[in-house]
Parts: structure tokens; sequence; C-alpha cells
């Protein structure tokens, strides 16, 4: 090892690779091609707070997973395409990278590649922007993938910009139990579920592509959880489009539920805004909304958890295409609610559905209704159809297509704003 200045060249071996530290500012540690394994994970110890690891092009084979827990640390490649941290013989770790920093991580221009678990997992980390970086399995859609791609918990003031994320096994894009969130221009394919908020609040989702996943975008909540209840996420001007991938989740995850072909999916969410996406082509349905109680799964320890989904919004949105394919347990629901209404097949199944599951305690403090503000509004979307499943069937309530009943408008939600 010598150090210039402040920059650290940590070598595996003899290189005459360039300085990938060159026109860093501030301290940096340099991780050139052909560096061993041990010396990338002693770059992430030896970096200062605040300072950069720079990888050069090439691809790094490592055989376990990376860690960082120092404050405020850039890491860089030289493209997502140039710069490979390959996990493809990896024999320990739970991930691909795994960060702790309490404030500060930054990750850009490089890519992570088949990872034994998730590629890339932040945990209470304050301050995450990633941007322009890859994280993939590259044998494509299949359950012994990693379960998440870029994987934020419990964090805060989080930037996803413009990053590629491929063959998840439950999300590519996955942010849990996290506040003040935006994720913008990132390309998801070939995951169960391309982009999902779980469990989060101020969330702005936007100017995505996800197409070729299960579903394209899902915004959850779900019980026993230290985030009980989520709110405030809007869902806008993204293309969701052609998410018909079977479903490959492996045998116990509630994304094994989401029905192969779903545009986006809304699952015991609270105050979420849909508008203006182009969402098309899926061939169980285009958007849907669920109360926790569909998914017939045991509420365990409900704790303050809230099942019902309420204050959705949905409006000026674009919908398209066919949904006369659905599957699983959800899709089974849809074939049902629809033969109550037709004799006989084919069924279409209309673009917006809503399980019309609603709270007893709200209806019964509301006159045996919503209040106006926990509504779910559908409005402007064209000439989008609908559909009440109104789970459970019984005689006492059917089916029903007519969408007045969610014929509303709600007040916009605000602006989510990240420096």
């Amino acid at each position: 090892m010598r150090t210039v200045g402040l920059t650290i060249f940590l070598l595996g071996g003899c290189s005459s690779s360039p300085d990938p530290c060159a026109g860093v500012t501030g301290a940096c540690v340099g991780v050139p091609e052909g560096s061993s394994p041990e010396a990338v994970q002693q770059a992430l110890l030896d970096v200062q707070a605040g300072g950069t690891v720079a990888f050069g092009a090439g691809t790094f084979e490592l055989t376990t997973g990376l860690s960082l827990d120092i404050d405020d640390v850039t890491l860089q490649g030289a493209g997502m395409e140039s710069t490979i941290l390959s996990f493809a013989n990896q024999t320990d770790g739970a991930q691909g990278l795994y960060v702790t920093a309490q404030h500060g991580f930054t990750m850009h221009d490089l890519a992570v590649e088949d990872t034994k678990g998730d590629g890339v997992k932040l945990l209470g980390t304050t301050k995450v922007r990633i941007s322009k970086s890859r994280v993939e399995w590259t044998k494509g859609a299949n359950e012994t993938n990693g379960s998440y791609g870029l994987y934020p918990v419990q964090c805060a003031d989080v930037l996803l910009d413009g990053n590629v994320v491929k063959g998840a096994s439950d999300s590519g894009v996955y942010i849990g139990q996290s506040d003040m969130i935006e994720v913008k221009n990132n390309q998801v394919s070939l995951n169960v579920a391309g982009i999902e908020i779980e469990n989060s609040t101020h969330a702005d989702v936007h100017d995505n592509t996800a197409t070729n996943n299960t579903g394209g975008i899902l915004v959850f909540n779900l019980p026993g959880l230290q985030v009980e209840n989520g709110a405030i996420t809007r869902v806008f001007a993204n293309q969701v489009f052609d998410n018909n991938t079977e479903n490959f989740a492996p045998e116990g995850n509630i994304v094994g539920l989401v029905p192969t072909g779903t545009g986006i999916a809304i699952l015991a969410a609270h105050q979420v805004e849909i508008f203006n996406n182009n969402i098309h082509d899926h061939k169980s349905i285009n958007l849907g909304i669920i109360s926790y109680e569909t998914t017939m799964i045991p509420l365990p320890n409900p704790g303050n958890y809230d099942e019902y989904p309420t204050a959705i919004s949905i409006h000026d949105n674009m919908f398209a295409g066919t949904s006369d394919m659905p599957t699983g347990p959800l899709g089974a629901l849809l074939i049902s609610a629809l033969g109550e209404i037709q004799a006989t097949g084919p069924y279409i199944v209309p673009d917006i559905g809503w399980d019309g599951v609603m709270d007893p305690a709200r209806m019964a403090a509301n006159g045996g209704m919503y209040a106006a503000t926990d509504r779910i509004c559908i409005s402007n979307n064209g000439d989008a159809d609908f559909i009440n499943l109104a789970w459970p069937l019984s005689d006492a309530t059917k089916p029903s297509l007519d969408a007045s009943q969610v014929a509303c408008s709600l007040a916009a939600l605000p602006e989510v704003v990240i420096q």
C-alpha cells in the first residue's frame, strides 16, 4: 500500500491500471482492476468519513459479502457496464453490499451482479443517494436469485435515480419503513415486483419504466413491522406495461400472491395518489386495490396495523390492453366476481379493480359510509373501466361494474423534496 497525498491505492498484486481516484476531490481509496477480494473489503475499511472508494473499470470477482459502516462515503465506478462487482461465486454473506452507516451513503456508476442474497442493503441510514448503478441476476427470472436489488430499510432522505435492476425474486427496488423518498428514472425488469414502497411515508415514485416484471409497482402496508402504517405515496408519470413474467417468488413470500400480469397493486395503503401514468397490457389487471383481509393470510399481532386501504386517489392515467388471463388466488377472485356478473366467459377484467372491503369501524362512525377524506376515488382515466369485487362474495353483496360509487376526488398529496 502506498499513500500519495489523500489517495490510497490498494492492490491485490501488480497493476498498470489508471488511478481510479484521478479527478476525485478529497480523500479517496482507489481499487483498480485486478484487486483481490480482500483488497476490496479493505478499501471499505480504510476510507475516511466523507471520502470516496473509487473502483476502476473491470470485473471484481468477490466470494464474500462486503460491509460498510463509515458515514458519508461515496462508492463510484467507471459506469454500470464498465465496473462490475460480481458475486457469482459468493460463498459467505447474506448480501452483496451491506451498509449500516448512520448518515450519508452515495453510490454511482457501478454494477452489482449475482449476489447470493440481496444486492445492496442499507439499514438505518439517513441521506441515501444511489444513481446510475445496476443490480442484476444475470440468469434472469429465477427463484434462487436474491430477494431484493436496491433495499433501503428504516432509512430517511432517500434518492434512487437512474438505476437498472433485474432479476430480484422479491422486489427490484424495495424501500421499507422509511421516510422522505424519491424513486425516479429507474428501469426495472424481470423482477417479481419491479418497485415496492412498503410501510413507508412521503414517497414519490415517478418517471420510472417497469416492464416484464410479475407486478410493475406495489404500494403495500404489511403487519408485524416496526413502522405499522405507511402513508402519503405519489406514483406518477411512470411507464408500466407488459408486466407478465410468471411469478417466481419462493414459496411463502407475500409477493407470491401477486398475479402474473399486474400493473400497479395497492395493499392496505393509505393516502396514495396514482396519476399521469401510462399503464397497459397486463394479463391479470392494470391496477388493483385490496385490503389485507383479502390476502386470506392470518393477521399476526395486529397492534395498530390498519388493514384497510383508505384515501386512494387514481386520476388522469392512461390505461390500455386486455386483461383476460388472471392467475393465482387473487386472479381466481377476479374470475369469481366476473362470473357473478355475467353467465359465461370470456371474462375480461376491468382496468381498475377494488376488493370492496371496508373498515366496519370507520363506516359505523360515519353513518354507514367512509368519510370523504378516506374514500377510494377514481376519476378522469379516459375510458378505463372498474369493478368492485364485493369480497367476500355472498347473497348480500354482489360485484358491480358501477364506477359511480368511486366517482370522487381527493386533495393532491404534497411533493417530496429531496435536496
